[in-house]
C-alpha cells in the first residue's frame, strides 16, 4: 500500500482589475487511486510579492499586470 501527496494549481483566474485569482488541489492517492482532494484557494493583487507562488501562477501575473 502506497500513500502519495500531490498539489497542483487547477485554476487561475484574472479579474478586469488585475487580481490574479487560483486554486490549488491537493489529492491523497492510495495506490494511484484517489481517495480525497481538499482546494484552497488564494488571490494576489497588482504589484504583491511573488515569493513562494507556483511558477505558472507567477507568469499570468507577469502577464496581467505587465
Amino acid at each position: 500500500m502506497s500513500l502519495t501527496k500531490t498539489t497542483t494549481v487547477d485554476q487561475i483566474t484574472v479579474t478586469e482589475n488585475g487580481t490574479v485569482l487560483y486554486r490549488e488541489a491537493t489529492s491523497f492517492l492510495e495506490d494511484g487511486v484517489a481517495i480525497t482532494k481538499t482546494f484552497h484557494r488564494s488571490s494576489l493583487t497588482p504589484g504583491q510579492d511573488l515569493t513562494g507562488v507556483p511558477a505558472n501562477v507567477v507568469a499570468h501575473c507577469n502577464a496581467a499586470w505587465t
